[in-house]
């Protein structure tokens, strides 16, 4: 029943994922040799086999093989078949996707805890391979019995193997709930990613914007100084006033043509040299800009004192300047405020749980958050909405997990460059349909059957648990309706139906 030799198969908890290591050390024998009695007694401290008989607990170490290790020794190998069940009699090992990460998630199995002390593969369980490495975290002492003998097992330990489906079936429902815990926290990371780049630009847009107003107001400040010494009368001050107005309100600069600026901001050059006015190429780009033509100048020039005509526009330059920059502010102010309503609105805070909602302000909202994602890969998205859809009774946050994922899913399928993504709904008679398509590589045949299946994913390590598509079917059973797709290389299409009622 003992053995000195670390095992070529050592196994894990039932759907518990742990991280690789390198270095395989052999276990030595820490402590005396253990008698069958002794054994007999350990085992009867793990709360399954507690009330057993003795025949049946000493049938199980017969056939059963005992194992130590020092702390840091590894008790089992990714990679490795599950061909034991592991009950822990003394001592802890932990599993982690990556040791070398202490942040990481760890699963434990300890002696005494009735959640962990029997791991590895159980009874009727489709284990097919460790996931990852688990390490002995203090001198630990297991018994390894053979999956090979379970047929036995059932019928000389009934009991046992009752207990087991249980223990079997308690552990998968764990593992499916850490498995969604650990996808919805990737998909929140990635989605917080993007919504941080989003938010930053026009924040980080109106600080520099900010700085520069500030500027300008004591540049401002400054020219009324200026211009206050010329003393102009009542009907001057009126005439620049209106000058001034005229120009502030003049559409944005990004609506000109840039050959009509550059004429025009020539022109208004000519101009200004040609009554030697100084600095006139820091005056005429904002002048242009704001549609100020040479006639216009030449209006203001005749009804003020040509001593007054360079002051008089560099107040309405600093003016122009200040109202664009308190304009681009309100826009990226604007922008930060619609990110905010949108994410208040895709997690539906604040609201009933199951409500009337829009469809198309879902799908815009989700769009809004994975801009970053879509912006990043250049996807160009084309919207072929249905005018004439009504608002259903849903859950609303679900239904965006479901637009999220498939959304996310598409980019991800898509080329580097020259990605399309097309969203597209549709009034049927007793449904609403909506298709998300898009131009990617497609869903290869032998994955296809699989693809709703919980924990089947294509995509690599860390990148998914494969609960996403799972999610989205049982979301979509949620509300009544159906999903199916439609897939070859270059065009696939997820339609999901949802009833009217």
């Amino acid at each position: 029943m003992e053995s000195n030799e670390m095992p070529d198969k050592l196994i894990e908890g039932v759907g518990m994922p742990v991280p690789a290591a390198d270095a395989v050390i052999p276990a030595a024998p820490l402590q005396p040799d253990y008698s069958t009695p002794d054994c007999v007694e350990a085992l009867r401290r793990v709360s399954a086999f507690a009330d057993l008989p003795s025949d049946q607990l000493e049938w199980f170490i017969d056939h059963s093989e005992e194992q130590e290790f020092n702390a840091g020794e590894l008790v089992f190998r990714k990679g490795d078949p599950p061909d034991w069940m592991v009950i822990y009699l003394e001592g802890e090992m932990q599993a982690r996707w990556d040791e070398n990460n202490l942040d990481d998630f760890v699963y434990i199995a300890r002696a005494g805890d009735p959640a962990t002390e029997i791991s590895g593969k159980l009874p009727f369980s489709r284990m097919k391979e460790i996931e990852i490495n688990g390490r002995a975290m203090v001198y630990t002492r297991i018994l390894r019995f053979p999956a090979s003998l379970f047929p036995e097992l059932i019928v000389r330990m009934p009991v046992l193997a009752e207990r087991l489906v249980w223990i079997m079936m308690d552990r998968v429902r764990e593992s499916i709930r850490t498995d969604e815990r650990r996808d919805k926290l990737m998909a929140l990371g990635k989605l917080s990613a993007g919504l941080a780049h989003e938010l930053n630009n026009p924040a980080s847009a109106a600080r520099r914007t900010s700085d520069d107003l500030v500027r300008m107001l004591e540049e401002l400040r400054l020219a009324d100084l200026d211009l206050c010494r010329h003393e102009l009368t009542r009907d001057e001050r009126a005439a620049v006033a209106d000058f001034e107005l005229a120009a502030i309100n003049e559409n944005a600069p990004e609506t000109r043509r840039a050959l009509e600026l550059n004429d025009r901001e020539d022109a208004i050059t000519d101009w200004l040299e040609a009554r030697s006015i100084s600095e006139s190429w820091e005056l005429s780009p904002v002048l242009a800009e704001a549609n100020v033509t040479g006639e216009k100048l030449e209006l203001i020039s005749q009804k003020i004192p040509p001593a007054a005509l360079r002051d008089v526009l560099v107040r309405v330059v600093l003016q122009i300047s200040a109202a664009r920059s308190a304009r681009e502010i309100k826009t990226s102010v604007t922008r930060i405020s619609e990110l905010v309503g949108a994410i208040k609105e895709y997690s539906y805070m604040d609201q009933a749980a199951v409500q009337r909602i829009d469809l198309h302000q879902g799908l815009d909202n989700t769009l809004l958050i994975l801009k970053y994602k879509l912006k990043k890969k250049s996807v160009e998205v084309v919207r072929e909405y249905d005018e004439n859809l009504p608002s259903i009774t849903a859950h609303g946050s679900m239904l965006n997990q479901v637009w999220t994922n498939l959304i996310d899913n598409a980019i991800d399928a898509m080329p580097a460059s020259g990605g399309r993504l097309r969203i597209r709904t549709r009034l049927e008679p007793e449904d609403i349909l909506v298709e998300i398509r898009d131009n990617g590589k497609g869903i290869a045949p032998d994955d296809q059957p699989h693809i709703f299946e919980p924990f089947y994913t294509t995509k690599g390590v860390n990148e998914g648990t494969g609960l996403g598509l799972d999610a989205v079917s049982r979301i979509v059973r949620k509300h009544r309706g159906n999903i199916r797709f439609q897939t070859k290389p270059g065009d696939t299409c997820f339609e999901v139906r949802l009833p009217l009622g």
